[in-house]
């Protein structure tokens, strides 16, 4: 079950790594992760740490709200 948290989540992750031009890989180094680790987060799957979720937002350039769909 996808909480309401995960949703826009998961989108606007994909959208806002597609407009920085990385790929999942390109995240996925960053992160320490494998591609599939990583793509797991894209899909809603899984839910990162709020760890690597700050780390995401730095990569990106992005705010923790914007990404959660809160602002």
């Amino acid at each position: 079950l996808m909480s309401n948290f995960q949703q826009p989540f998961f989108k606007n992750l994909r959208a806002v790594r597609k407009s920085a031009n990385l790929t999942q890989a390109d995240m996925a180094q960053e992160l320490s992760l494998t591609r599939s680790a990583y793509a797991y987060y894209e899909l809603g799957r899984v839910q990162p740490s709020l760890n690597t979720l700050v780390k995401i937002c730095g990569i990106l350039g992005v705010s923790s709200d914007s990404l959660l769909g809160l602002g």
